[in-house]
């Protein structure tokens, strides 16, 4: 089943990543009145796992610099209750997976089909361990089935999410350390400049990036040896077994369905880069 989830993997994440990416999501939070970006993807995001401190927020997302959560988290729910930027979120993403995919091909029965099979999936793994996924499981599934496909395979994700973070402590990998493997992953150098690592410190990423090179996963230069490739591909590998579970719950002609009613949708999100 490995290679089912890393194939649900790459079919469901351009559904996901039409929250990050698309503007309608930003605008519905804003219009909450999060101040930026970062106060809404926090506080929707989190949101699922209730009013928790900013430590639990950093621990449940793992690969944010420390004090990251803390810029947003709970001053982002003072005024805004958790519940409000969740339906927020939900309807921004939903808002632009029908634009991106088109009036016809949004409201057309190989949507609903998708929907009710992501659903089935996505419901029925076990939540131990899974703090992301346990938070999503216990929203309501909603009726629409754009929003449903969005909310179920961010569930997925989550639970995806979730194994991940585990595949990286048993590798003994932390999290600002998986965020600069993530970015070296990526092609991205120097890696200490992707993403929100780079509000920490400079003696403090100098102390990150003198650690992988001790243990002999990067070089001089800040870039992946073959020892870190290695280190990087069995996280990812043990990732794609510890995402598996949900997708037993689909007998093979159900998995070929689901596959088959994603590729075409897949395509077009990727085409318009899910934005």
């Amino acid at each position: 089943m490995t290679h089912t989830a890393r194939r649900m993997f790459e079919l469901l994440e351009p559904i996901c990543l039409v929250t990050y990416f698309a503007d309608e999501c930003n605008q519905e939070l804003a219009a909450l009145g999060h101040r930026t970006y970062w106060d809404g993807y926090f506080a929707s995001r989190a949101a699922p796992l209730g009013r928790v401190p900013a430590e639990v927020v950093h621990a449940a997302f793992y690969s944010f610099a420390e004090g990251e959560a803390a810029r947003h988290i709970p001053s982002a729910w003072e005024t805004i209750p958790p519940e409000a930027s969740v339906a927020a979120r939900e309807r921004g993403s939903a808002a632009s997976l029908r634009r991106i995919l088109g009036a016809e091909a949004a409201g057309s029965p190989g949507v609903a089909r998708a929907a009710d099979l992501t659903t089935k999936a996505a419901t029925s793994a076990s939540t131990a361990g899974r703090f992301m996924y346990a938070g999503m499981r216990g929203l309501p599934v909603p009726e629409d089935p754009v929003a449903r496909l969005w909310h179920s395979a961010t569930m997925l994700r989550e639970h995806r999410a979730d194994g991940h973070i585990a595949a990286l402590l048993g590798a003994r990998i932390g999290g600002t350390e998986a965020h600069v493997l993530s970015a070296l992953d990526m092609g991205i150098h120097p890696p200490e400049s992707f993403g929100r690592i780079q509000h920490l410190p400079k003696d403090r990423l100098a102390a990150v990036m003198d650690g992988l090179r001790e243990r002999g996963l990067v070089d001089a230069e800040g870039r992946f040896t073959d020892a870190g490739r290695a280190t990087k591909r069995r996280i990812e590998a043990l990732t794609d077994e510890l995402a598996a579970p949900p997708y037993e719950a689909l007998p093979p002609e159900e998995l070929d369905e689901l596959v088959a009613q994603l590729e075409p949708l897949t395509e077009t999100l990727v085409a318009a880069g899910s934005q």
